[in-house]
């Protein structure tokens, strides 16, 4: 059992960023194992992604263009498998076509419009909501920043659990899904709660308004994968990554608009 547990958080951080690790072992049980782990390791990408932006405001750049590195750090550290996920399947559903033909379109290598918008949109909320974090507060920026990374991988813990199929027989979701029991997910859950308690550092308020955040965060994300499910038949590897960049995104943006009152 501990051996998996080990070699499951290597898979977690050799999975979810770009941090070389040595991965032994992959089986379906190391993976569930790596998916509870998900939200501990997008805990500390958040941490470094605010800490990005904190030093960027120290130095003297405008909050905005803090703000933006601290996104593309944020994307470099996990060599943008979320945010292309995120654009996968904004074409997939945006094609129209059924789930066979909306899956071929995800695997394609290129980004359609669809994709294209979708990133847009994202990554300027996430530069901008990281950006009013981080001129309301540099502890702000921090803790709504931890916060937001480990709602989005929160998200790919629970769309690892029994009840949310795979889309495809072969490719990370078929490894993945169902393995998560619901106890685990729930255990990950009250992990990134306590987490909402670094919002402390800034206030009371805005340790609630983060417990707030991770709950619509986590809510944008399940409603993503109930879209998902009922469009593709399941969950892959792309649509992993778009609930996370939703998750994560969501959970920004509100813990962003509460600063400014708490």
């Amino acid at each position: 059992m501990r051996g998996a547990v080990g070699a499951g958080a290597r898979l977690a951080v050799g999975t979810l960023t770009v941090f070389p690790v040595r991965v032994e072992r992959v089986d379906r049980v190391t993976a569930g194992s790596a998916m509870l782990w998900a939200p501990g390791v997008g805990a500390l990408l958040g941490a470094l992604t605010g800490a990005v932006a904190v030093l960027g405001t120290w130095s003297g750049l405008p909050t905005a263009l803090a703000a933006l590195l601290g996104v593309g750090a944020a994307a470099l550290l996990t060599r943008g498998l979320h945010l292309d996920g995120l654009a996968d399947l904004a074409d997939g559903l945006g094609s129209a076509r059924p789930a066979e033909g909306a899956l071929e379109v995800m695997r394609r290598s290129d980004i359609g419009p669809f994709g294209v918008i979708t990133l847009l949109v994202v990554l300027g909320a996430q530069t901008l909501a990281l950006g009013g974090l981080a001129e309301a507060s540099p502890w702000a920026a921090l803790a709504g920043a931890t916060v937001a990374g480990a709602a989005g991988r929160l998200a790919i813990t629970w769309a690892c659990t029994p009840g949310v199929p795979a889309a495809r027989p072969e490719g990370l979701g078929a490894l993945v899904a169902g393995t998560v029991p619901v106890a685990g997910a729930v255990a990950a859950s009250a992990g990134a709660v306590a987490l909402c308690a670094l919002g402390l550092v800034r206030s009371p308020g805005f340790a609630v308004a983060c417990a707030v955040a991770l709950a619509v965060g986590s809510t944008a994300a399940v409603l993503l994968r109930r879209r998902a499910v009922r469009r593709l038949g399941g969950v892959t590897g792309d649509v992993l990554g778009a609930l996370s960049e939703t998750g994560a995104t969501a959970t920004l943006i509100v813990a962003a608009g509460a600063v400014a009152w708490v």
